[in-house]
């Protein structure tokens, strides 16, 4: 069950990347692209913890599951709240960051026996350098970078910030509440994602600046 859980949050991780991704090639707004690839790291993340409940955990699973949802979800999230919010060096540092990061996700050496079931706790099967404390730092920054911009533009777009908060926080609580085990992880995974697509999507910012032309063929919001 917890598989399957994980393969649907999986599915609307990518489904919502996706359109986020046409709503970026219709209006090219930077911050678009960085929560783009946010929501498809998060899936990423679902579904390799789907392949960890189903087939059991190992190396490769937990490599993936760490690379996608320890070290990039948080910070790419961070980047758009950033880029949105007219920082354009996030932009580079991001890209940077994100070569960096998969970089050391794929040299990591992991170690340890894995149970069949259940996420694999990283201080069992990695050590502190350089990889938890890149994931440490690296998802500190992003989520400060999320909620200090949505605090500072709530008065702007209200509903859209309070949307991403309370996005960051379900998939805090599923990821960061033991007794849930892997079936709330993926569950709050799921509940996060539509809360942040949600919160991407919604709210005037979108709009503004842009030629009409390009205006009256984004999708309806309410729709």
């Amino acid at each position: 069950m917890n598989a399957l859980v994980a393969f649907a949050a999986a599915l609307v991780a990518l489904r919502l990347a996706g359109s986020l991704a046409g709503r970026w090639r219709a209006t090219r707004r930077p911050e678009l692209l960085a929560w783009t690839w946010s929501l498809v790291a998060y899936a990423v993340a679902a579904a390799a913890l789907a392949w960890g409940e189903a087939a059991q955990w190992d190396g490769r699973a937990f490599r993936v599951y760490y690379a996608a949802g320890g070290l990039l979800t948080a910070p790419l999230l961070g980047a758009g709240s950033l880029l949105l919010a007219g920082v354009r060096r996030a932009a580079p540092v991001a890209l940077a960051y994100a070569g960096l990061a998969l970089g050391v996700a794929i040299a990591l050496p992991v170690h340890g026996t894995f149970l069949r079931h259940g996420i694999p706790p990283a201080q069992d099967h990695l050590a502190f350098l350089p990889g938890r404390l890149l994931a440490i730092v690296a998802n500190a920054l992003g989520t400060l970078a999320v909620v200090a911009v949505s605090v500072r533009s709530f008065r702007s777009r209200p509903a859209g910030n309070l949307l991403i908060l309370l996005g960051v926080a379900a998939a805090a609580t599923g990821s960061g509440v033991a007794g849930l085990g892997a079936g709330g992880a993926a569950v709050g995974i799921a509940a996060g994602v539509v809360l942040l697509y949600a919160g991407f999507v919604t709210g005037p910012r979108l709009s503004l600046h842009l030629p009409h032309i390009v205006s009256t063929t984004l999708p309806d919001r309410n729709a």
